[in-house]
């Protein structure tokens, strides 16, 4: 708030400028990333509408969840990596998760200890 300005009179000003503003209820705020989620609890939100264009004002609690990178392993994959080089399923898939889910990385690992 601008000094020596009630919130009625901030009002007045905004809306002869163009400016709207509304409150939303909201329980959490999530702001998806390429690193994870950030995620805002209890959050207080205003969208703010001036010459056409709507941007958020958010405050709150926010913490980042980071993204999970462990790539999603199939039987099948195992299967393939396993037939290739003639490893237990569980060592297949210990290389297939240090390669990030690379079939390929995995095989060429396993055959070079052979």
């Amino acid at each position: 708030m601008l000094p020596g300005m009630n919130s009625k009179q901030m009002q007045q000003a905004m809306k002869k400028m163009g400016m709207q503003q509304e409150e939303i209820d909201a329980s959490k705020v999530i702001i998806k990333t390429s690193d994870g989620d950030i995620v805002i609890d209890n959050p207080n939100v205003a969208a703010v509408t001036m010459m056409g264009q709507d941007s958020w004002q958010i405050t709150g609690d926010a913490k980042l969840i980071p993204l999970d990178t462990t790539p999603d392993i199939s039987e099948e994959d195992i299967e393939t990596v396993v037939q290739q080089t003639s490893c237990t399923g569980e060592q297949a898939k210990i290389a297939i998760k240090a390669h990030k889910g690379d079939l390929a990385e995995a095989i060429l690992e396993l055959s070079s200890k052979e």
